[in-house]
Order: structure tokens, then C-alpha cells, then sequence
């Protein structure tokens, strides 16, 4: 059976496509046959015929070496660098809850773990117009626990604090906190990382430097970290 994690962020640019490089590049080496989803992508440059080239899937694809063909890795790919639901309004394509979990399924069936990487913080909503989804009801319909990414600096633990007790409201299961940008003996940075653990109730699972190309968490550490995947509703 397949197993999945969902990597969600503080906030935008914390480095969560860096996380899942370093996560699906691991799991690479480590004989799994794994996959990466992103529900919606925003902010993607063009190829010289014009065709949206998804960024972040290509970078986790060329850092991780993963065989995943790219076109599976995302449903929805905007040019626009903002959310994906005014990307969908400025641009049309709005997310469909539906495609996204074919999409979804289809990597559960043919892969041994699958992570999925949100966009933006927990509360980013994918579309609004006559529909309405959130990034957490994606979360909850794919059935996943999550892996917060948060910057090792200054602020973090007040996102890590409220990003962890929506969570917790919600019921969706908080797996670990990996901090970025993270400094060695740092007198902040070491604080923070207790400090987040405790206010989220959480194991700090890897702190990762600027540059590092490797996770510091064994393989089997992080395959704790994933669940069983839900089945399709037939």
C-alpha cells in the first residue's frame, strides 16, 4: 500500500520545494519508488512555444532524480505569481477537487510513497468563485498528515504556534517540523527549535542549513513520518 505526507509552509518562500527535493531525493536513494504532487502550482515561466513549465516539480525532479514523468507532478500550472485561486480567476483553468484526486489516486496506485507539497501557508485558498477549496480541504481529502517547514529565524515561533493549533482544530495530524535556513549554534535559531516543539507539541524532525543537499533524518525516520494513503471511493 501507498503511503503519502503533506508538506505545508508558515508561509510562502519558507522553502517547502527545497524540503521536498531533499525528502523525495532520500526516499530516491533509498530504493523507494517515490512520487511528488502539487496540487497548484503559481508563478511558472514558458517554454519558447509558449507551453507553462512547472517549476517546482521540475526542480524536485532534478535535485531528487526521480524517474516520475514531470506532466503527473501537477494538475494546474499558472504563469501569474500569485495564489492559485486569483492565477485561476486572471488566467481561467480553476482548480477541479476531482482532478486533483484522479491525479492524486493514479500516483497512490503506481508508487510506494507519495508527497504532496500546498502552496503558500495552510490557509491558501486554491479557488473561489462559485466553489470554494482551501488548501486544507485538499490536505483532509487526500487523507494525509503534514510536515510543516518553517524559516529557523526570527518569527517562527508564532507561525509554527498558530499554524499548529489550526491544524490541531481541524483534526489534521501534524507529523513534524523541519526549520530551514538554520544555523548551528545560533543562539535564536537553538531556541527556536525547542521552542517550536514545544508550542506545537511536535518533534523538531531536521533542521537544515543554507546549501545542504542532503537530509539530516534517517530514511527510516522519515518513513515514520508518512501514513497510509486512503483508498479511491469506487
Amino acid at each position: 500500500m501507498s503511503r503519502n505526507l503533506f508538506l505545508i509552509g508558515t508561509d510562502t518562500d519558507v522553502g517547502k520545494t527545497y524540503i521536498a527535493g531533499l525528502i523525495l531525493k532520500k526516499l530516491q536513494e533509498g530504493g523507494l519508488h517515490a512520487a511528488y504532487y502539487k496540487a497548484a502550482m503559481s508563478g511558472n515561466a514558458r517554454t519558447a512555444d509558449g507551453a507553462l513549465i512547472p517549476g517546482d516539480a521540475l526542480y524536485v525532479q532534478q535535485v531528487s532524480g526521480i524517474p516520475q514523468p514531470l506532466k503527473s507532478m501537477c494538475p494546474y500550472v499558472y504563469e501569474r505569481a500569485v495564489s492559485p485561486h486569483l492565477a485561476a480567476r486572471l488566467e481561467g483553468h480553476p482548480v477541479d477537487m476531482a482532478r486533483v484526486l484522479e491525479g492524486y489516486h493514479a500516483l497512490c496506485r503506481a508508487y510506494d510513497c507519495v508527497t504532496l507539497e500546498g502552496s503558500g501557508g495552510i490557509l491558501c485558498p486554491i479557488r473561489q468563485d462559485e466553489q470554494e477549496i482551501w488548501l486544507p480541504d485538499i490536505v483532509r481529502a487526500c487523507g494525509a498528515g503534514c510536515l510543516l517547514v518553517a524559516d529557523a529565524g526570527l518569527g517562527t515561533i508564532n507561525a509554527v504556534g498558530l499554524t499548529a493549533f489550526y491544524l490541531k482544530a481541524n483534526a489534521i495530524p501534524l507529523k513534524g517540523i523541519v526549520l530551514n535556513h538554520f544555523v548551528p549554534g545560533d543562539v535564536m535559531h537553538e531556541d527556536n527549535r525547542n521552542m517550536c516543539a514545544a508550542i506545537a507539541q511536535c518533534p523538531v524532525v531536521a533542521c537544515v542549513k543554507d546549501g545542504d543537499a542532503s537530509l539530516d533524518l534517517s530514511l527510516d525516520g522519515l518513513l515514520s513520518l508518512y501514513e497510509p494513503a486512503k483508498e479511491a471511493a469506487s
